[in-house]
């Protein structure tokens, strides 16, 4: 009876979110008329039914939910997982999300995927329609757990999992008996990168949460600006003192500088506090606003930082900020073919690619700033200036839609490496649960090992995780879906969820939501 009066209590919650967001978009039409106006008079027919695409980018996140499922999970053939997690040092850290195809819970990638999804939601959560109530939860899917993980005072729990034994074992996440080791950072071993990153995700998702929960929003503030404080004070790679847990699977490569400064450009947005605008003016060169390393990712957010806060100048006039819209011209400019500055490698197919590992993180990544940066441009009325080339708002939004309609088929496989979108999809992805039988259909125990004849079997998996997106094809756009060939058959957390927001988009543009 309680648990019902809960979930009765949290749909109407969810419902209310939903009302207030489409009252704002009703409240201001010229932005929403624009964005219909300007894309029907520069496309033609839509090339791909992105609604679809963006519902299902939306559902996989269930997929990968850690915990105790709630009534309303779409995704049935998942059952209840890590019901004891954190135990171990005696403090509840059930929920969250498994980052790929483990069982391991990476607090690094989780709370990326967090602000990622955040911030789909805040530039295009008022195109999403039916879509933003489901959205709104897959990120307090998220914040519940990170506020549970960011409980204590300058402590942060950080892991859940020995990866080196979950990746020892293929079996599903029901099953896992592998050990649910915790890992945390604290003042003695600081972990300033995560930290950051968990700060920055609380900032953003309250920004999500401020009209239609605003004591959950004050909640999630709250703890951001202590977060933040401890990753200042306490400066320090995680990647140092759990260097043997943590590494290679989500060592921090770019420093944590890159942190520091998104999570004070989200707290700048979430709060609108001089402290922190003082903060980026202040510290913005020693955090490498101005470095050339033009890649957004899990591990360096200079680049979406930059954009981000371009957007304080572009869009609210904040002038002590002006130097960033130059900063965020000149990673446009390095995606450009035909730019003086054009540094971006794409495949024959026409796909940016990065690495060989999950490029697909790249491409969702990329796309996403592309049709941010666009909206800023257009509200304001500027363009970007590549040495003697001028690129228009549409020329971004035309390079993003072009990588999104990769994604989706337009490439020379004729394959949608969204799983369940399409006539022609990965069916062998790398991931566990999907792999293997669900609970429902074989009940009994698959022990650690024995769940290895799945990995290295030819048939399809068994249970389709929709929307899923996987790492993609190499180089040369060939794509073999085999189940271990984890580089371009895994998907992740944080490839969907800058999709999200470019989905969004394009749905809308198109007339389709």
């Amino acid at each position: 009876m309680a648990a019902s009066s809960a979930s009765s209590s949290l749909f109407s919650l969810l419902f209310l979110c939903l009302l207030l967001t489409m009252a704002t978009a009703m409240a201001f039409p010229g932005h929403k008329a624009h964005a219909t106006r300007s894309a029907h008079s520069n496309h033609g027919p839509a090339s791909h039914n992105y609604r679809d695409a963006l519902s299902k980018s939306i559902l996989f996140f269930e997929g990968q939910r850690s915990g105790k499922l709630p009534s309303s999970q779409r995704m049935k053939w998942r059952g209840d997982s890590g019901l004891s997690d954190g135990s171990a040092m005696n403090v509840d850290l059930v929920g969250g999300y498994y980052d790929a195809g483990d069982n391991v819970k990476f607090g690094f990638p989780m709370a990326f995927t967090t602000t990622m999804l955040s911030w789909s939601v805040i530039e295009f959560g008022g195109l999403m329609k039916a879509e933003l109530e489901n959205a709104k939860e897959a990120i307090r899917w998220g914040t519940d757990y990170l506020l549970k993980a960011t409980s204590h005072p300058d402590t942060i729990y950080v892991q859940v999992g020995d990866p080196n034994k979950d990746h020892a074992c293929w079996e599903r996440p029901e099953d896992m008996d592998t050990p649910r080791n915790v890992l945390k950072i604290d003042a003695e071993n600081p972990g300033t990168e995560v930290a950051a990153e968990t700060a920055a995700a609380l900032a953003a998702a309250s920004v999500v949460f401020r009209t239609c929960d605003p004591a959950y929003s004050k909640r999630l503030l709250d703890s951001a600006i202590r977060v933040f404080q401890f990753a200042d004070k306490h400066r320090g790679s995680y990647s140092n003192g759990l260097r043997n847990f943590v590494c290679p699977f989500y060592c921090s490569y770019s420093g944590y500088q890159d942190e520091l400064l998104w999570a004070a450009a989200w707290l700048h947005r979430a709060t609108k506090n001089p402290s922190f605008l003082s903060y980026i003016t202040v510290n913005g060169q020693t955090l490498g606003a101005d470095e050339s390393d033009n890649t957004f990712s899990w591990d360096n957010k200079h680049v979406g930082a930059r954009v981000l806060l371009s957007k304080a100048f572009l869009v609210q006039n904040v002038g002590p900020l002006h130097e960033y819209k130059g900063h965020a011209d000149n990673f446009m400019c390095s995606l450009i073919p035909g730019t003086p500055s054009s540094q971006t490698q794409y495949t024959p197919g026409g796909l940016l690619f990065k690495m060989s590992d999950s490029n697909m993180q790249y491409v969702t990544s990329t796309s996403f700033l592309l049709l941010t940066y666009a909206k800023y441009l257009t509200f304001s009325k500027q363009v970007v200036t590549c040495g003697g080339v001028t690129v228009t708002p549409q020329k971004l939004r035309a390079v993003a839609k072009r990588q999104v309609d990769y994604l989706l088929g337009e490439n020379p496989m004729g394959m949608s490496y969204m799983v369940g979108y399409g006539s022609k999809f990965p069916e062998r992805i790398h991931h566990r649960g999907s792999s293997l039988p669900s609970v429902s259909s074989h009940p009994a125990k698959i022990s650690c090992s024995s769940g290895f004849s799945a990995l290295y079997s030819g048939g399809p998996n068994p249970n389709m995780l929709v929307g899923a997106v996987i790492g993609g094809p190499d180089a040369q756009d060939r794509f073999n879906d085999q189940r271990n060939d984890y580089e371009h058959s895994e998907p992740a957390t944080y490839i969907n969820a800058p999709l999200v927001g470019a989905l969004a988009y394009l749905a809308h543009s198109y007339g389709q939501i």
